[in-house]
């Protein structure tokens, strides 16, 4: 008689793509700000950019196409006490379908420490028709941290309706919890692009900044035309909120503000 043996079955592969990429920012002693740990993989490039001042500046390069359905991506930048830090992208991302239906995730997480500053301002993130992507931004700073953020979102390329979009923005001050909104839209999200929302328009975006020195020198709400608002949080900081009908007149109100901040702080 002959034994053959058989092989344990092996595990099944993953859905889609696991990558993570991640940033230490400190000072480097002399003034300006180090990268002691700069890594990426997959589409999750990093690439170190010129420095400006006591700035250090970070571009996220896509790598690759994604997020796809079923892709599991992880960003994390870590912004130590007295570093400065500016984190940009090369090109919009592309949320795309994938080949099982199932949902992409995107999460980025970071942490600013006291006396530090974070400037993350990536370009837009489109929502392609047939994607599903669940994003995820989790900010936690420190009482004397300083944190300018912008996120934008178009919905569908040119003439095309969007995917599904889960948006999530939840940011903590000293470990109280300064801002946790969520938007959704697309297919099987009631309501989304009715009046009290969207009304129509195809982009959608928002610009928080969170700095000390709005306690002294408090900013008023005000309306910012028709369809974008400034509102001052307990925080302090200031949250804009904007929908526009592309992306181009969306930076344009997003950055108004920007610079005005800038010159005020």
């Amino acid at each position: 008689m002959t034994i053959t043996q058989v092989p344990p079955p092996t595990a099944a592969p993953p859905i889609g793509l696991r990558a993570k990429a991640r940033i230490v920012a400190a000072p480097d002693g002399r003034g300006g700000t180090a990268l002691p740990v700069l890594a990426g993989d997959g589409p999750l490039a990093l690439r170190r950019l010129r420095p400006c001042g006591r700035q250090a500046r970070v571009c996220l390069v896509g790598a690759m196409s994604a997020p796809l359905g079923g892709d599991v991506l992880g960003l994390s930048a870590d912004v130590r006490d007295g570093a400065a830090l500016r984190l940009q992208s090369a090109a919009a991302t592309l949320a795309l379908p994938g080949r099982t239906g199932e949902p992409a995730f995107y999460d980025t997480r970071l942490t600013v420490g006291d006396g530090a500053e974070l400037r993350w301002l990536p370009e837009p993130l489109i929502s392609v028709r047939g994607s599903d992507l669940r994003q995820t931004t989790r900010a936690d700073l420190a009482p004397g941290a300083r944190l300018v953020l912008r996120e934008e979102q178009v919905l569908g390329r040119a003439g095309e309706p969007p995917g599904r979009l889960v948006t999530r923005l939840t940011v903590r001050r000293a470990g109280r919890p300064l801002l946790d909104q969520e938007l959704r839209s697309g297919p099987g999200t009631p309501g989304w692009d009715g009046a009290a929302v969207l009304g129509g328009h195809r982009a959608v975006g928002q610009l928080l900044v969170v700095d000390a020195g709005f306690a002294d020198r408090p900013v008023a709400a005000r309306a910012l035309g028709a369809t974008a608002s400034l509102t001052p949080l307990a925080g302090p900081a200031v949250l804009v909120g904007a929908v526009a009908p592309d992306a181009l007149s969306l930076r344009r109100v997003l950055d108004s503000v920007l610079r005005e901040m800038d010159a005020v702080l």
